[in-house]
């Protein structure tokens, strides 16, 4: 049982937990998943050891190279569609290890 309200402090906030996201070990993997999106494929792109900041401006990079959406989640991004290659292809070029995981 957590307190919320003290009679001599008022409410009483709970601490805030920061997330820690897992340190890569330099291979950025790029898998397709299509579980729980109605049959849509996403490419899920993990690995990179980048702020929230940077994942967003590559996430801009990677939707404008392949031409549809995306989003950037709990330190990965998700593009649209199955271009894993188109994917692979630009982060090769920016100097990354990249790997095609998954089938």
């Amino acid at each position: 049982m957590t307190l919320v309200y003290s009679t001599e402090v008022g409410r009483i906030k709970p601490e805030e937990e920061k997330v820690v996201r897992p340190k890569g070990d330099g291979i950025v993997r790029i898998q397709k998943q299509t579980k729980g999106r109605k049959g849509k494929g996403v490419c899920i792109v993990t690995g990179l050891d980048l702020d929230d900041v940077q994942l967003k401006l590559l996430a801009a990079e990677l939707k404008k190279v392949c031409g549809c959406g995306g989003a950037v989640k709990d330190g990965t991004i998700e593009i649209q569609g199955d271009a894993r290659d188109k994917i692979k292809a630009h982060l090769e070029k920016k100097g990354h290890t990249v790997k095609l995981a998954g089938g």
